[in-house]
């Protein structure tokens, strides 16, 4: 798992102040979070041997999350421990609806020579979030031998990043820019996923806000409604998606198993606060 590592800090309140104001904090947690690291611990709590690759700054916080990877069954040797950086900061504000305020310094985004070339060689599949510089995702996808998922929408190198692909996951906004227009119901992200099908992945899954998910395969297409499931914090869903439909893909499913287990794996994410899944009875 090629991506972010950061603190999560949940702050769950009534309503959200406005200047000038106080309301108490009704519940708080922190923990592992950051892209990444969530897709490795859905990974690891599916049961798949995974490692992470990403960057923590010098401090007491990237040493305490680096270890909760670990206690989590996640293989960290390739995460890197950036001197005189301070580890990304998520705040998650879940009030009538969700807020992000975000600290992540240039020091935790992962450069070519932090990539363990040969680990993502040797790894039966890939991950690859592309919040990362275009760069480094593109060396990353173009070292592996194995599966690549790529996550999100390239801001630039996005035709050489497809044609590395075997899967492409986006959520409906990258969606949207990766077609260059706008996306209203299923039939549009079936045609857009098309058109990205055709740069090179073999796997497309695009979320379409109200609709649910859409999949398009070279014969074949679904569409997946949302659960009727009570969405607290969507913090996360995207993330578990990815985890099950690649730990699905890799074990030999096909893509309408894999996309009902990644579809079942989100929402049973975003039932509660904060971005940590807990995939284990799936």
């Amino acid at each position: 798992m090629v991506g972010q590592v950061a603190r999560d800090l949940v702050l769950v309140v009534d309503e959200v102040p406005g200047p000038g104001g106080t309301v108490p904090v009704r519940e708080r947690r922190e923990m592992l979070g950051g892209k990444g690291a969530n897709i490795a611990v859905g990974l690891a709590q599916l049961g798949a041997p995974v490692a992470l690759v990403g960057v923590v700054g010098s401090d007491d916080v990237g040493a305490r999350l680096v270890a909760r990877a670990a206690a989590d069954g996640i293989a960290t040797d390739a995460v890197v421990c950036r001197p005189g950086c301070d580890t990304g900061l998520i705040v998650d504000i879940v009030a009538d609806g969700w807020r992000y305020l975000e600290d992540l310094p240039d020091g935790v985004l992962l450069r070519e020579d932090d990539l363990p070339l040969d680990r993502i060689a040797r790894a039966s599949a890939v991950i690859v979030q592309l919040q990362q510089p275009p760069e480094v995702a593109l060396k990353a996808a173009q070292t592996a031998r194995g599966r690549v998922v790529l996550d999100g929408a390239p801001e630039r190198l996005g035709d050489e990043l497809l044609s590395c692909a075997d899967v492409l996951r986006a959520d409906h906004q990258e969606a949207e820019l990766l077609s260059g227009r706008k996306i209203t119901n299923a039939d549009e992200a079936v045609s857009a996923g098309r058109e990205v099908l055709a740069k090179g992945p073999r796997l497309v899954a695009l979320a379409v806000d109200g609709v649910g998910n859409v999949f398009v395969w070279e014969d074949g297409e679904l569409v997946v409604p949302l659960g009727d499931v009570e969405v607290v914090d969507t913090t996360g869903g995207g993330d578990a998606f990815v985890a099950a439909l690649t730990f699905a893909l890799t074990r030999g499913d096909g893509p309408q198993d894999a996309a009902q287990l990644a579809v079942a794996a989100s929402g049973a994410t975003v039932t509660r606060p904060g971005g940590r899944p807990d995939l284990t009875g799936l």
